[in-house]
């Protein structure tokens, strides 16, 4: 037997809590008559009144309790194979984790923004794949296209900025990394989300996207930042920060958004550009986008659902209680 809701289990300690109340409520009762009221009196009223059947009562009471708590636990007895189908996409989301990342043009900084609206978009998918990518100088598949979508909000909590050992912007790295780690057979259902603030170093991310779409990948940009700019922190040990980042001349270095570079990338690819709102709109979009695709079978699952039977004993508690009631509590003539 299987419990549907095994906790409702503890409470079958209430059933001796019970009789023991109601022995102890019938043994006070007599000796409060014997105390107060004569014995002749008692004894010709007790005539009327059938002990059994009280205790019959009491004995009811108890046992309908103790059915009712088994039907509220939901015992399962007996299964059932069902066959389930799980359809969708694979949705691979790279994010920048580069020190100008780090910048306060969005609060709390791009990166934290950036994390946000990854695990937004994580909450809005259903049945597709997701995997996550970081990068900065270089790129890394953090977490591999997965169903568990927990285990990808996992990895998405330990991602911080600089934990790439080589610095910079490769953001078309990051794409040819993004679509090595999809299935090569395959020439659609195939979704790269960027979030970044479009700062290249030289790795010709729009040739990358050209190269991404010839393996059937659409690409949906999220510019995180603004074009006026903002000055790149650098925090010290403790998490603090210790000033800004200077050029060779000494000049403090601005980091501006660069929405031209992913509007070219997301054109390429049939995608499109957005950017990043507090409202976080434009992940409604990108995911209706994904919605409108078509699925392919991800995974099909066969396995045993087990058969509520409550509704017996909750059957037998109610049939009890009738019967409680139905009695009476006086003698026969």
């Amino acid at each position: 037997m299987h419990w549907g809701s095994a906790l409702y289990l503890n409470f079958l300690i209430l059933l001796p809590i019970m009789a023991v109340f109601f022995i102890y409520v019938s043994a006070r009762k007599r000796r409060d008559l014997k105390i107060f009221g004569d014995k002749a009196t008692l004894e010709r009223l007790s005539l009327s009144k059938s002990i059994t059947k009280e205790r019959w009562k009491k004995a009811l009471l108890v046992t309908a309790a103790g059915f009712l708590i088994i039907s509220l636990a939901r015992p399962q007895i007996g299964t059932r194979l069902t066959m389930t189908r799980r359809q969708g996409v694979d949705v691979m989301i790279a994010v920048d984790t580069s020190a100008s990342m780090l910048a306060q043009d969005i609060k709390p900084n791009r990166l934290e923004k950036a994390k946000l609206e990854i695990s937004s978009l994580i909450d809005k998918l259903k049945g597709d794949r997701a995997g996550i990518l970081t990068f900065s100088g270089d790129s890394f598949v953090q977490c591999p296209l997965t169903l568990d979508y927990n285990a990808a909000k996992m990895f998405l909590g330990i991602i911080e900025a600089g934990m790439m050992p080589k610095p910079g912007t490769a953001i078309g790295d990051a794409i040819r990394t993004a679509t090595e780690s999809f299935i090569k057979k395959e020439r659609r259902h195939k979704v790269l989300i960027l979030l970044t603030d479009g700062e290249d170093h030289e790795t010709n991310p729009v040739r990358a996207a050209q190269e991404a779409r010839k393996e059937g990948v659409i690409i949906y940009t999220i510019g995180i930042g603004t074009k006026s700019g903002e000055p790149i922190p650098v925090v010290d040990e403790s998490g603090k920060v210790a000033g800004h980042k200077k050029d060779k001349n000494g000049n403090v270095v601005l980091s501006r958004l660069d929405d031209t570079t992913l509007q070219k990338i997301a054109l390429v690819t049939d995608g499109k550009y957005y950017n990043a709102t507090p409202s976080e709109f434009e992940l409604d979009k990108i995911y209706d986008e994904i919605s409108k695709m078509q699925k392919k079978e991800l995974s099909n699952r066969l396995f045993a659902q087990y058969e509520d039977r409550f509704q017996y004993f909750l059957a037998i508690a109610l049939i009890l209680l009738c019967v409680e009631f139905a009695i009476g509590d006086r003698r026969k003539q």
